[in-house]
């Protein structure tokens, strides 16, 4: 299978997106050979987290097979989290203005699923070294370190750092990522840590996986970065989602 495991619905206030909806990103993934992606709405990340949760559940149930939800979670909102029925959990610490390893997320890390996160070199927010403290602090939890830190500079730190903990994984998409150097970050930490994303309908799903599938790699690998890795990581819960029935989310803040 081929996953992707960084897509979003829905528009962006900063960035023209030409086509938000889930039916155009379906009719790309058909293109391109795409079998799923994991969502998260950009209404979730933005102002609301729990409608725009509601938005990408709805997604995937008119999309059954083709979408798996990252939730958000907004740590100033508190919104309710579900343990079923998703793919995990999506934070963005520096949309949120809240570090990565600041205890206002611990309900991330307790409820065990998948994360992935925003990662950017040099950011107050998210740099890479915050994954690696979430990591020593909740080694069970499966982090995947989103961007791979965003900027060229940083790509090699962020291998470094996360090389020697095993629940931290690099994700690829962002503008400044390439072809060279997915194959750099495969040889600094090994093709099973190191997953496929688009950043799709934010960016160009065409060019996201444009690199992947011509990055100098050995096939083996590709198809652990391609899907293997994630589909590893989801285990049961990959099946279980693609297609699955939507679990209403709970209302109301956490106590």
């Amino acid at each position: 299978m081929i996953l992707d495991a960084h897509g979003h619905l829905g528009p962006w206030p900063d960035f023209l997106i030409p086509d938000p909806s889930a039916g155009g990103m379906v009719a790309l993934m058909d293109r391109l050979g795409i079998d799923a992606i994991g969502i998260s709405h950009l209404l979730a990340v933005g102002p609301s987290a729990e409608e725009g949760n509601r938005l990408a559940f709805d997604a995937a149930e008119r999309h059954p097979g083709r979408f798996g939800v990252w939730q958000v979670y907004n740590p100033h909102q508190r919104n309710r989290l579900v343990e079923k029925g998703v793919w995990g959990v999506k934070i963005h610490p520096d949309v949120h203005h809240c570090a990565l390893d600041d205890r206002r997320y611990d309900p991330v890390w307790e409820l065990g699923l998948p994360v992935l996160a925003h990662g950017q070199t040099d950011s107050p927010w998210s740099d890479p070294e915050r994954f690696v403290t979430v990591a020593r602090r909740h080694p069970g939890v499966p982090l995947l370190l989103g961007h791979a830190g965003l900027w060229p500079y940083g790509f090699a730190r962020a291998a470094e750092l996360v090389r020697d903990h095993p629940s931290l994984y690099l994700e690829i998409c962002g503008s400044k990522m390439t072809g060279r150097w997915i194959g750099r970050l495969v040889e600094a930490v090994g093709a099973d840590r190191v997953v496929y994303g688009s950043d799709a309908c934010f960016l160009d799903l065409r060019v996201g996986f444009g690199r992947v599938a011509l990055a100098p790699l050995e096939d083996a690998d590709r198809a652990l970065v391609q899907g293997g890795n994630l589909a590893r990581i989801l285990g049961g819960d990959l099946a279980r989602t693609l297609g699955a029935a939507r679990s209403a989310p709970l209302e109301g803040p956490l106590p």
